[in-house]
Parts: structure tokens; C-alpha cells; sequence
């Protein structure tokens, strides 16, 4: 089983606008294998809090855009590490230094990568433009 093409379409529109919020060590995982409860797993670093909280508006934005339901937001208050529920995407934003000592992908490794646009995974963002290439 393989994750479905809108879960696809989600995870790379979370981690575009995370991107563009200049998050970083963006990851979108094909999770469909290990979990009957979602496809896919976007995960993504900040700074500090408030990228934290950044990072989650624009994604919530571009998923709202696209959509998407949220079924459930945990973590925004202390703003470390915020998931939120999709269902068929689950979206991870941590701070840096969870992001690395967590390492999601360690867990998960099982699961392929779902390609992201350059542009995503090179840190240049799309300036908002879920899709946009880079010129």
C-alpha cells in the first residue's frame, strides 16, 4: 500500500508552506505501510517558538486552501513541537533541537520519501506559491 495521491498532494503542500516560512530539515514520509491511521508524515524545524507557531499558521492556511480537515492540533501552547491531524497527513513542526533529538525519520524508516519540490528541500521556498518553481 502506497499513500494515496491526495495525501501526497497534502504533504507536499504542508511542507511548501512550511518552507516558506523558512522551516527547515523538511521531510515528507510515506507512512501507509506502518499506520492504518494516516498516510503520511510531514516533518519540519524552527528556530524558536515563534517560527513554531509561523510555520503552523501557513501550514493550517494552505491546507485550509486545499481543503483539508484539521481533526486535531496538540502542542501549540508551549510551541516545541505541534502536530497536527490531517487524517490523511500528519504534520510534525518542532524546534530544532527536538527535530534532531527525536528524529522522526529514525522511526519511521521503513516508510519511502515522498519527493518534495527543490525548492523545498534547498530551503529557497516559493514565496507562498504552493507549486511554483523556482526561477
Amino acid at each position: 500500500m502506497t499513500a494515496t495521491d491526495r495525501a501526497v498532494e497534502l504533504a507536499v503542500a504542508a511542507a511548501t508552506a512550511a518552507s516558506d516560512k523558512q522551516a527547515t530539515e523538511i521531510l515528507a514520509l510515506d507512512v501507509s505501510d506502518q499506520l492504518v491511521i494516516t498516510d503520511a508524515f510531514v516533518l519540519a524545524a524552527a528556530a524558536n517558538p515563534r517560527q513554531v507557531r509561523a510555520v503552523v499558521d501557513a501550514v493550517e492556511e494552505a491546507l485550509d486552501g486545499l481543503g483539508a480537515t484539521l481533526v486535531r492540533r496538540e502542542g501549540v501552547g508551549d510551541a516545541r513541537w505541534v502536530l497536527l491531524d490531517y487524517a490523511d497527513i500528519v504534520v510534525h513542526v518542532q524546534l530544532a533541537e527536538d527535530r534532531q533529538y527525536y528524529a522522526l525519520e529514525r522511526l519511521w524508516k521503513d516508510g519511502p520519501v515522498i519527493p518534495l519540490p527543490d525548492e523545498v528541500t534547498s530551503g529557497q521556498g516559493t514565496g507562498g506559491q504552493v507549486g511554483a518553481s523556482a526561477p
